[in-house]
């Protein structure tokens, strides 16, 4: 199950909610304080080991998405939300524009 979340508001809704299914959870209680790691998907490609032993400097790799579709953010592997990209400070940054959430989020 999916929901699309348009404006900051409804994010940290969404956020504060399911932070408060687990919250209200004493078993889950302690995994809170547990760090996880986040990517930001750009795109994917499929190569073939003969192909990525080819790559040098300057080459290029395509990707599978196309320029301003929204970037995939995971947590341990798990598709999470959704996002554009954006710059803060000379640094990326992604701008969440949708939550998903699966079965029991």
């Amino acid at each position: 199950m999916s929901e699309e979340i348009t404006d900051q508001s409804s994010v940290e809704e969404a956020v504060n909610e399911r932070l408060g299914d687990v919250m209200g959870n004493t078993k889950n209680a302690a995994v809170l304080g547990v760090d996880v790691d986040i990517v930001a998907v750009l795109g994917t490609a499929d190569l073939k080991i003969s192909q990525i032993l080819q790559l040098g400097r300057g080459a290029v790799v395509e990707l599978d998405r196309l320029v301003g579709e929204p970037i995939d953010i995971c947590a341990e592997r798990q598709l999470v939300a959704r996002g554009e990209v954006v710059v803060i400070s000379d640094k990326l940054a992604v701008q969440i524009t949708e939550v998903v959430g699966g079965e029991g989020a």
